[in-house]
């Protein structure tokens, strides 16, 4: 069964509803790699997969983006939720560089994936990291510090900086060159619509209810009592992989999102419109969106219970509100659609990819945390290089072994 990811309306579903069919699997399969998960994960893997030879196959049990995907709020940044010099500090600095560089390379190769698939909702944004309160601003800096001399495009800007450069109140904050939006539930769909082109096969609404590992291969059972035989499995699952591994890898949270009614006009809400998020625990993000609307998030809580998510959305809802209207008073924010999701992070703020031990062929593809689709790109690369007879490069900085 799966698990219950998300409440309320998300904005993407909402606006785009259903973008793509795709069949339920019922026959008997063979397959050289079989993804389980169709969303950002999945989708990106099976792409990368097809480009360099290797046939697959995804399946998903729910409709295809239903997940997680369409429920994003799909900011694209090289920031990890573990700032760059706290993570120097657990597992040391050339690795910690080295995973945020990934992450802004990444940012840079979705821009070329989307225009190999003509896929144009996607927009380069620069990015406002900025302190909540005064007693962050030591830490800023610091993280500041550090991001300079890894070579990172930044700018460091006083309060009277962010007043007069942004349009809002701030102690401090750390302006990045690198940044994006996208929309992960129609890129989804957009790269399974580009893969068919190419001979990838895609099954939805399609149930895996039995899975053995063995010497040669993998045996997936679907529901209705049908078989994929693969030589290799990768686990696209996001948050549901709870279900297959026996570790407490992966921290499940709460978080909410609300996004405005339509604004007139077309000139930039604040300042180029970028992306904006703070130091507070949890932090409060905020972006624009191309049909000029305002998308913020955050108030997360420290559970998965969807019972409970949903019953707090009213009030996390007008909470958010708030929040945006002590940021920019002097711009209506009247909410139109308001969700609650599922959301994980792990001890260090990387995700898990690669091989698992316990599950012989056995593959992960686990873009936890804030900035999941570029740690998806991460994870699609590796797997596709591995799978396709190349060394898996940084294959130490995101596996198991690291628990």
């Amino acid at each position: 069964m799966c698990m219950d990811l998300k409440s309320g309306y998300p904005y993407s579903l909402v606006k785009n509803g259903l973008v793509s069919d795709f069949p339920k699997l019922l026959k008997n399969i063979k397959t050289p790699v079989a993804i389980m998960g169709g969303g950002i994960s999945g989708a990106l893997t099976a792409y990368h997969l097809m480009q360099k030879g290797v046939d697959c196959v995804v399946v998903d049990a729910r409709s295809i983006g239903l997940g997680s995907s369409c429920s994003s709020t799909s900011l694209l940044q090289y920031e990890i939720d573990v700032p760059l010099h706290k993570l120097s500090e657990m597992i040391g600095e050339k690795e910690a560089v080295r995973a945020y560089k990934l992450c802004e390379a990444a940012i840079d190769k979705l821009f070329t994936i989307a225009g190999d698939i003509g896929f144009n909702d996607i927009q380069a944004r620069k990015s406002l990291f900025y302190a909540a309160a005064k007693k962050d601003v030591p830490m800023l800096r610091k993280e500041f510090e550090c991001r300079k001399k890894a070579g990172f495009n930044v700018q460091w800007l006083t309060d009277e900086q962010v007043k007069k450069k942004i349009g809002f109140t701030a102690p401090s904050a750390i302006l990045s060159e690198t940044g994006a939006q996208t929309n992960a539930y129609l890129f989804t769909h957009a790269l399974h619509r580009h893969g068919l082109k190419n001979g990838l096969q895609v099954y939805d609404r399609t149930e895996i209810t039995t899975i053995s590992h063995h010497q040669k291969g993998v045996t997936l059972i679907t529901k209705d009592g049908f078989t994929i035989k693969a030589k290799s499995l990768i686990y696209a699952t996001g948050y549901e992989v709870v279900k297959y591994i026996s570790e407490p890898i992966v921290k499940l949270q709460s978080t909410f999102a609300v996004i405005s009614e339509v604004l007139d006009g077309k000139k930039a809400l604040w300042k180029e419109n970028m992306l904006l998020w703070n130091t507070a625990n949890p932090y409060l993000y905020l972006r624009t969106t191309p049909d000029n609307r305002i998308l913020i998030g955050g108030r997360d809580e420290n559970f998965y219970a969807p019972q409970k998510r949903a019953k707090l959305l009213p009030s996390k809802t007008r909470s958010l509100v708030k929040d945006f209207n002590k940021l920019f008073p002097e711009i209506p924010f009247n909410p139109e659609f308001s969700w609650g999701g599922t959301f994980g992070s792990t001890r260090d703020g990387l995700p898990f990819i690669g091989p698992y031990a316990k599950l012989p062929n056995s593959y992960f593809a686990l873009g936890f945390g804030g900035n999941g689709i570029t740690f998806s790109l991460i994870g699609a690369e590796m797997l596709s290089d591995h799978l396709s007879g190349k060394p898996m490069k940084d294959a130490a900085l995101f596996s198991f072994e690291r628990l």
